[in-house]
């Protein structure tokens, strides 16, 4: 059964502490994770206060840290990006994009954006935009917009897609344009009041 061990980190560890905390964590990640990479040992008053002058530093890069990335966090809101990907005469791209590529497009653009910040809700698959959520923190997120396009001319589609009313009867092309649709939907209640009786 799993357990909550105590441990005082030697090192900052991403999500979990910087270095002199004293840190509540599972066993197994203690055993399999921090304490093979020396990254936190066993709390000890004499370790807490030798390490003191370090977690001062490191309380002053953290909090440099976080205002460069509220600075941009402010200036990546409403940002648009464009890709442009492979796909198919319908839309589908041969290849998603993914978490790396939108973290890669951003970077070029000179923001320093993890992929594991940009959370996307699925994968992109098809030529569109998607507004992209990019959370640097559980209080510092931004939104950007992401436009997939397509690497080549899509050829248009011309034939007229087929239309169909509530009760799942094929409604006529062309009646978009005038008296053909108008004609089917008055006939349409006819032929149903005519069953009944029949």
């Amino acid at each position: 059964m799993a357990r909550d061990i105590t441990l005082l980190l030697l090192e900052n560890v991403d999500n979990l502490g910087i270095v002199g905390d004293v840190v509540k964590v599972r066993a197994g990640y203690a055993r399999n994770f921090l304490l093979p990479r020396e990254l936190a040992t066993a709390p000890d008053k004499e370790l807490i206060a030798q390490l003191a002058a370090r977690r001062a530093v490191a309380e002053k890069e953290v909090a440099a840290t976080r205002s460069k990335r509220e600075e941009m966090a402010k200036k990546l809101d409403g940002q648009e990006i464009t890709m442009v990907r492979a796909c198919n005469d319908q839309g589908v791209l041969y290849g998603a994009v993914t978490q790396q590529d939108v973290s890669k497009a951003l970077q070029t653009l000179g923001f320093d954006v993890k992929p594991r910040e940009v959370r996307l809700p699925f994968a992109i698959k098809r030529i569109d935009s998607y507004d992209v959520l990019l959370k640097f923190a559980s209080d510092l997120e931004s939104h950007i917009r992401v436009f997939v396009e397509p690497d080549r001319t899509i050829e248009a589609d011309d034939r007229e897609e087929m239309e169909f009313d509530n009760e799942g009867n094929l409604i006529e092309p062309g009646g978009k344009k005038g008296g053909r649709r108008a004609k089917g939907e008055q006939q349409t209640p006819a032929t149903e009041a005519t069953q009944p009786q029949a």
